[in-house]
């Protein structure tokens, strides 16, 4: 056991000296953390930036024929590669999940991502899934590593800096996902706790912003603070309600409560010159929310969630 909490030790000194705002914590006895788990010192300032509308988007283009792309388009040259790359999660159950029994990945955004694949190819398994962490979505697309990110990646005007959203396609509130016997009832509980997120995540924001003044933990993915949650080292998970309720159907002894503390909408990103792509993708969302593709996906995947709030309303900024 020793050597198990040594060698944790030395991962989270490597994963602190990357990420600005971090530092070891004290383990609780005889428990070791995930990977890259540390303290976060200061929110990432996700939501802070108000200069835009940050869930406004560009008008949709015509729409070509799957495989007749504008010549010298973006759309033309993923046609051209054979097939659309795409950054998702493989941990969030509901969103982006590895099937156990299939290995496959799964999930409302990975049909929404099929469904642009749809609509370039005439073919929906035309896609090249990239499991990419929630912190490395933006620089994902900005080296050109995927085409596009469908990851309950949250449009804010602080990214948009970097990248570009098409409209959201859900919009979700956040709240907290606590064990039943925590005691834990509202935000105002959490004084003295330790409450976990995912860095570089919207989400931190509001909990930087409480009173109470909890430890923020930061992890590298949601299921990393599930495991945390159930092991007591930590008191509570935060984020947006849809992702703590594919959290919660994998263990019941857990809820989620409080008031919203937040909201956030979910959107596709797109690399930031790619402004073709960004009308072509919202043409795709546009006939998801008209066809009834949208209401299909949402029942496949979220209907535990909640009844159906329908498709978010689109706002263009031109």
């Amino acid at each position: 056991m020793r050597m198990l909490l040594m060698a944790a030790v030395a991962l989270l000194a490597a994963a602190c000296g990357s990420t600005p705002g971090a530092v070891p914590f004290q383990l609780p006895p005889g428990s070791q953390l995930p990977p890259g788990a540390a303290v976060i010192t200061s929110g990432p300032s996700e939501r802070g930036d108000q200069s835009c509308d940050p869930t406004a988007s560009l008008r949709p283009g015509i729409q070509p024929q799957p495989g007749a792309m504008p010549a010298g388009s973006t759309m033309a040259a993923i046609v051209a590669s054979g097939k659309l790359r795409v950054g998702v999660d493989q941990n969030q159950t509901l969103f982006g999940y590895r099937n156990p029994a299939t290995g496959q990945i799964e999930g409302f955004d990975i049909d929404i991502a099929r469904e642009v694949a749809r609509d370039l190819f005439g073919d929906p398994e035309r896609v090249e899934l990239h499991p990419t962490e929630s912190a490395n979505r933006a620089p994902a697309l900005v080296a050109n590593e995927v085409d596009m990110v469908v990851q309950t990646f949250s449009a804010t005007c602080a990214r948009r800096k970097d990248v570009q959203f098409s409209t959201p396609y859900l919009l979700a509130d956040q709240r907290l996902l606590v064990t039943k016997t925590s005691g834990i009832r509202s935000t105002a509980d959490l004084a003295g706790k330790k409450v976990c997120g995912v860095y570089r995540s919207t989400t931190l924001d509001a909990i930087f912003a409480l009173p109470q003044h909890p430890t923020v933990i930061g992890m590298v993915n949601w299921l990393d603070c599930l495991t945390a949650l159930q092991q007591g080292q930590v008191d509570a998970v935060s984020t947006d309600a849809p992702i703590l309720d594919g959290l919660k159907m994998q263990d019941p002894n857990l809820e989620l409560v409080g008031e919203t503390m937040d909201s956030d909408a979910f959107a596709i990103g797109i690399q930031k010159q790619a402004t073709d792509f960004v009308r072509f993708v919202n043409s795709v969302l546009q006939r998801l929310r008209t066809d009834g593709t949208w209401q299909r996906l949402y029942d496949k995947w979220l209907s535990g969630v909640g009844p159906s709030p329908g498709p978010p309303a689109t706002r263009y900024s031109d």
